[in-house]
């Protein structure tokens, strides 16, 4: 039976066999197999059991499929050849591959892109405690000299234009 096994830190030794002729591969719960990290796509690839093939088909992903450090769209997957999605490493291994080859020297994707989730409920807190609120009084409304400055100046230009219409009309008459 084939099966994958990850390199990626964090995830070493956990591996997913491929038992079904279609497993999924990507970071939301519909997958087939399921890997929560960020540079991974909802739905990155599929992988496909064709006799004793196993065929790696890429599903549009933000940042790309490759195996052995080519890109691909569609290819074969054989045993002890380096799959990664984002950048998450694994390796094809399967009963007849016996022991695996050893991995060469971990080198950085050039083209993974890591989106940002957000801010979690927990960092939100975290900087409630050091910068919010510190004297105890909520939010005060911020000390703004640039709208003072604005209002007193635009009165003074009304003051003016009043005071000279009122000279017009009155050098009318």
């Amino acid at each position: 039976m084939a099966k994958l096994v990850l390199l990626s830190q964090g995830l070493v030794g956990r591996t997913h066999d491929l038992k079904v002729d279609k497993t999924t591969v990507g970071r939301v719960d519909d997958n087939t197999f399921l890997i929560a990290e960020p540079s991974v796509s909802s739905h990155h690839c599929e992988i496909l059991l064709k006799g004793t093939d196993v065929v790696v088909r890429d599903l549009n992903s933000t940042n790309g499929t490759f195996i052995n450090g080519e890109k691909i769209a569609e290819a074969a997957l054989k045993p002890g050849q380096i799959l990664r999605l984002g950048q998450i490493e694994m390796r094809l291994e399967t009963e007849a591959s016996g022991a695996p080859a050893p991995v060469a020297g971990k080198k950085t994707p050039e083209n993974t892109v890591i989106m940002q989730r957000g801010v979690s409920l927990t960092a939100l807190e975290a900087g409630a405690q050091k910068g919010f609120d510190t004297a105890g009084k909520g939010f005060s409304k911020k000390d703004n000299k640039g709208n003072k400055i604005f209002f007193i100046v635009a009165g003074v230009v009304v003051v003016v234009i009043v005071g000279l219409l009122i000279f017009a009309f009155a050098s009318m008459k």
